[in-house]
């Protein structure tokens, strides 16, 4: 957390002490951060439904057209074939990657892909960068007292948007010092 917020705080003191969407494409490590929590903990685990229109084969398994097929994010940003160390949260995994929040990858489709991909992605994406940010520059955050890292639930629930079992409880200090 320390080096995204001194990226956004360098930012903020170059830029006027306000984040604004302008400024995101400075952000390098936010992004990388947000495309690894997307990765690990995808919000819609499972993409809308496609249908096949031809007979296929993928990894030996023969796909009749008509079939209704899943595509699992979850499964595939977990992937030990895709990913180094998949259980592992590493935000530098994107630093320098041409890894693309849109459907160019197939290893990473948090927003789906196709015809069919969100049409909100950006403003989206924008809003979550701009958020994050914005409680980066303005606050320090720590866990509550007594609460170490290893303490923390990371189970999720899992439904058609998936979420945390355990509410994450963070203790921000507002910083004085901007």
């Amino acid at each position: 957390m320390k080096q995204a917020q001194e990226e956004v705080r360098a930012v903020a003191r170059r830029t006027g002490k306000v984040i604004h969407e302008i400024h995101l494409q400075h952000l390098h490590f936010i992004k990388s951060i947000i495309k690894e929590a997307m990765r690990l903990h995808p919000t819609v685990p499972l993409l809308v439904p496609r249908e096949s229109m031809d007979d296929w084969i993928i990894d030996g398994y023969k796909i009749p057209p008509k079939t209704r097929l899943l595509i699992n994010t979850y499964a595939i940003g977990r992937d030990p074939s895709s990913w180094d160390n998949p259980l592992q949260f590493n935000p530098n995994r994107f630093q320098d990657s041409n890894i693309d929040l849109k459907d160019k990858d197939f290893r990473f489709l948090p927003f789906g892909g196709g015809r069919r991909g969100c049409p909100g992605y950006t403003f989206g994406l924008a809003t979550v960068e701009i958020a994050l940010a914005r409680l980066l520059f303005h606050f320090d955050w720590e866990l509550p007292y007594g609460i170490h890292t290893d303490d923390v639930d990371i189970d999720e629930i899992f439904r058609l948007a998936s979420r945390k079992r355990t509410p994450l409880i963070l203790v921000p200090t507002v910083n004085e010092g901007l």
